[in-house]
C-alpha cells in the first residue's frame, strides 16, 4: 500500500513539472521580447530550487512557507477542483493554482528575498519578477 502513496507523490510532482513547462512555454510564446523559449524551459528547475530555498528560510513569513507546502500537497493530492480526467480543464485548474501561488509567493517574499535565493541567471529572475508584476532592477 505504501507504494501507492509514493507513486501518487511522484506523479503529482511530474504533473506539476509538466504544468510549469506548459505555463513557461505559453509565456515565452506571448512575450518573445522578454524571454526566449529556451530560456523559459531553463527557468523551471530554477523555480523548483527557489521554492525549496524559500520554504526552508525561517526569516520569511510563515504564510509564504505554508503556501509553498500547501501547493505541493495540492499537486500531489488525487483530489482536485476539477478532476484530471476531464480533458484540458482537468490540468488547467492545476496550472491556475500554480500561477496564483507563484505570484502570491513572489509578491509576499519580496524582490530582495528572491535575489538572495535565486539560483539561476539574472534574465530568469527578470522574467519571474515581470510575471509577478514587480519591477526588475539590475
Amino acid at each position: 500500500m505504501w507504494w501507492r502513496v509514493v507513486a501518487g507523490v511522484v506523479a503529482g510532482l511530474l504533473l506539476a513539472y509538466a504544468i510549469g513547462l506548459a505555463v513557461l512555454w505559453r509565456y515565452a510564446r506571448t512575450h518573445p521580447e522578454t524571454v526566449s523559449l529556451r530560456d523559459a524551459f531553463r527557468l523551471l528547475p530554477d523555480l523548483v530550487r527557489l521554492f525549496r530555498r524559500l520554504a526552508a528560510d525561517r526569516a520569511l513569513p510563515l504564510g509564504v512557507r505554508v503556501r509553498l507546502v500547501l501547493l505541493l500537497v495540492y499537486l500531489a493530492s488525487p483530489i482536485d477542483l476539477v478532476p484530471d480526467v476531464v480533458p484540458v480543464l482537468g490540468y488547467a485548474d492545476d496550472a491556475i493554482v500554480v500561477a496564483l501561488v507563484l505570484r502570491s509567493v513572489v509578491r509576499r517574499a519580496g524582490p530582495d528575498a528572491l535575489r538572495q535565493h535565486w539560483p539561476g541567471t539574472e534574465e530568469g529572475l527578470a522574467v519571474l519578477l515581470h510575471v509577478a508584476g514587480m519591477p526588475f532592477e539590475r
